[in-house]
């Protein structure tokens, strides 16, 4: 079993940057808004960080994880410029089992197209870390043994062999985990694994995270960031 973690690390989760007026799963910030959220991190002393290079850090004082889960092919064109304008890393986490092919797992849609492989190739150039979302956004808790593995050991080494670099974090799709879920993700060989609510394990295998959507204001990310760090689990609906 993993060690405790000795301090709660903030780990911000985005997902898709562009168009919000159609976006009934909120999961989609303009442009425009993800600069102000990075300039009030940035005006807090605060700098956006891949999540391995949060982890890894003797003191995470001054450090937020930035996380894009899915893999949108807008990352390149309005997420990444406005990163790279304020200096921030991020950690992209994408699904090589869906390359080129779009979010066909949300039934409300709107369907938006994701990462091809060269896609993927220029973030992990531009110094984006790459991390696993599985094969096709599956939800692990769900998934029978043959599954499971091939979800978490293919999507790896497809991963790695499309990178040429280690591929070591994973991001559980919907966020949902169990205890065999997190065991799984151990086995398959990563360091750490995102979720959103880890539901009382404590472990870098459960990650807990902050969503932040196009209503995140300066006031709701401060909220935001304090309770945060008190309860060691995300909080929603601010």
């Amino acid at each position: 079993m993993a060690a405790p973690l000795e301090s709660t690390p903030w780990i911000a989760m985005y997902h898709s940057v562009g168009d919000c007026s159609d976006d009934p799963y909120r999961i989609t910030v303009t442009p425009d808004r993800l600069d102000r959220q990075l300039s009030w991190l940035s005006r807090r002393g605060l700098r956006g960080v891949p999540v391995s290079e949060l982890l890894a850090a003797p003191s995470r004082t001054g450090l937020v994880g930035l996380t894009f889960d899915d893999g949108y092919a807008d990352f390149l064109d309005h997420a990444l410029p406005v990163l790279e304008r304020h200096g921030f890393g991020a950690t992209l986490f994408v699904l090589p089992g869906r390359l080129g092919g779009d979010n066909a797992w949300d039934p409300l849609g709107p369907r938006k197209p994701l990462l091809t492989a060269d896609g993927i190739r220029a973030a992990a150039r531009a110094g984006v870390e790459i991390g696993s979302h599985g094969l096709t956004h599956v939800d692990l808790t769900k998934a029978d043994d043959v599954l499971l593995h091939s979800e978490l050991t293919d999507s790896r080494k497809l991963l790695e062999e499309l990178t040429d670099t280690p591929v070591t974090g994973f991001c559980y799709p919907y966020g949902t985990i169990d205890r065999r879920a997190v065991d799984a993700v151990r086995e398959a060989g990563y360091a750490y694994a995102c979720a959103i609510d880890p539901g009382g394990i404590d472990s870098p295998l459960a990650l807990p995270r902050v969503h932040i959507g196009q209503n995140d204001t300066a006031v709701r990310l401060f909220l935001k960031y304090r309770l945060h760090r008190l309860r060691r689990r995300p909080v929603e609906g601010i």
